[in-house]
């Protein structure tokens, strides 16, 4: 009762200055539009039935919801620390900005980093240091089996779909591609006319949805495909079956921004949430999907086709890895996405709590490929959480032969952490279908961002190996990287993991490997003793 007098005695004083403006001057209803405008928010907050705090805090009530709208505002510009944020801090993402635009990246008066907190990483340098100089090496993907192999980038962009970005940004990251002679990742979403406007190399990446070369019914079309993967823009393909921000879930790409355009590169209903399947249908068995593999190869030209995949059960990739050995053919790179990575839409407890981070995933991968043989056959990529030159350093040291961003090219482009990635309403153009947003993104500009990022961050990585004492990145080992586990213990990852030899799982499988390389089938990808029987040994299991 009170709550209701308060606010009629605010529209009966609005009502009472609106008549005195009427009767006397006009000037009165700079008081009284007020008055009322308040009043008839006070009287809607008091009889709606969807906010509690309204029907008890009318008018009032929403302070807590402005202020809680631009919390995320309040807490990145005025309280976070350098080394705060998430899911980048802000010394990373200044760092990116200030490499970007070619300007003085030092930091003054030392780290603020905490270097004696647990799971703090460094790397040791030599007093036999080199001076960085000479060409930074790349890397040659494409097996036995690939007739046209491609130089790859140490660093390079990883997936994002034009959908999920806009085509001005897709057009800069392309551009910025095509000057730094570095590998563009198309995503699921298609290759677009803004992937070949600027003839950067592309990786097309071909999911569940088969977007660019599905069917009607949206199974793959080999003939789309070939007509395609043979353009001179692509050069590798790679088959995603599962991606760090919600892997064992398809790609997401809400229907607001699914415009006329994005329907037609993507063969999809225009203005309709796109939702891949969770599992492909042009492969169901491990076996299968590296005859998919041996197609994609054949129909594209002998491109290098790869896997890209969020590691989940241990035995599915273990699956994958017996049938090359059963087939002796294998991918010709396979890229290792961490949970914690993740550009667009995903579900909370996915991103959060689902799949495998990318440091357990790579070292588990390149062990794997290792312990049946075909390491030599298959390169390496890791992709999540890469930024710096330190990271690409770190990476190979676990294993990887290569690396790509998307976060961090984000960045480069503008991207300013806002996470409204989703809603169609990125603030700087670059996750967003609308045009009015998009078009404060200059591709002329931005791709020479792109461009400046990628040669800076490879040459601080190649100046990092040099100061080791290593002349190249492939002297990098597990031996070189540290990692605090104790505030008074550290390790190097040469003894933190168990490295295999190659071919140890083919002739005497460690005790830790038993159990998942005993539920490795490669004609299932499914455990095939889900139901087993209480007791039931799968070491048992040949």
């Amino acid at each position: 009762m009170i709550r209701w007098v308060g606010v009629m005695a605010i529209v009966v004083a609005g009502v009472a200055v609106g008549a005195l403006a009427v009767l006397t001057s006009a000037v009165w209803w700079v008081l009284a539009a007020p008055l009322l405008a308040i009043g008839l928010v006070g009287v809607h907050d008091l009889v709606q039935t969807k906010h509690s705090i309204l029907r008890n805090y009318p008018v009032l009530g929403h302070a807590r919801f402005a202020m809680e709208a631009i919390r995320p505002e309040l807490q990145q510009y005025f309280i976070e620390r350098n080394t705060d944020g998430a899911p980048f801090d802000r010394e990373t993402r200044a760092l990116v900005y200030a490499r970007a635009k070619g300007e003085e990246d030092a930091s003054p008066f030392g780290t603020e980093r905490d270097v004696n907190s647990i799971g703090y990483e460094f790397v040791t340098h030599s007093m036999g240091a080199k001076t960085s100089h000479g060409s930074i090496p790349s890397v040659m993907v494409g097996g036995p089996q690939c007739t046209q192999p491609y130089d790859m980038s140490l660093f390079n962009v990883s997936a994002m779909s034009f959908g999920s970005l806009s085509g001005n940004a897709i057009e800069a990251l392309n551009a910025g591609a095509a000057m730094g002679g570095f590998l563009h990742d198309t995503g699921e979403g298609a290759i677009s006319s803004y992937h070949l406007e600027h003839g950067g190399d592309l990786n097309w990446q071909i999911a569940s949805g088969y977007f660019g070369c599905r069917t009607e019914e949206g199974h793959f079309d080999p003939d789309q495909f070939a007509e395609k993967a043979r353009g001179a823009s692509v050069k590798t393909i790679s088959i995603k079956l599962s991606q760090g921000a919600k892997p064992g879930l398809g790609g997401v790409l809400p229907g607001v921004k699914v415009n006329q355009e994005i329907a037609d590169t993507r063969g999809v209903p225009l203005g309709r949430t796109v939702v891949s399947p969770p599992a492909h249908t042009a492969f169901t068995t491990p076996r299968g999907l590296l005859e998919f593999i041996e197609q994609l190869r054949e129909l594209s030209g002998g491109k290098p086709v790869g896997i890209k995949l969020c590691v989940g059960s241990r035995h599915e990739f273990l699956a994958i890895c017996k049938a090359m050995v059963d087939r002796q053919s294998y991918p010709d790179f396979v890229i290792v996405d961490g949970s914690e990575g993740g550009t667009g839409a995903a579900p909370v407890e996915f991103a959060d709590h689902v799949g495998m981070p990318l440091t357990e995933g790579l070292v588990f991968v390149h062990n794997a490929l290792t312990g049946v043989g075909v390491r030599s056959h298959v390169k390496v990529g890791a992709s999540g959480k890469i930024a710096t030159g330190i990271d690409i350093v770190k990476r190979i040291c676990q294993g990887a032969d290569f690396t790509l961003s998307a976060r961090a090219m984000m960045f480069a482009i503008g991207c300013i952490q806002a996470q409204v990635c989703h809603t169609n309403h990125c603030p700087v153009g670059v996750a967003t279908q609308d045009p009015y947003r998009a078009r404060a993104l200059r591709v002329d500009d931005k791709s020479v961002r792109v461009r400046n990022f990628h040669a800076q961050t490879v040459a601080s990585a190649h100046q990092i190996v040099s100061s080791m004492g290593l002349d190249s990145v492939t002297q990098l080992h597990p031996g070189l990287l540290h990692r605090r586990l104790e505030h008074q213990i550290t390790t190097t990852y040469a003894e933190l993991h168990e490295w295999l030899t190659p071919g140890q799982l083919l002739q005497d499988v460690p005790k830790e490997w038993a159990d998942d390389w005993a539920l490795a089938d490669p004609d299932d990808f499914r455990d095939r003793v889900a139901n087993r029987p209480s007791g039931f040994n799968p070491n048992t299991f040949s």
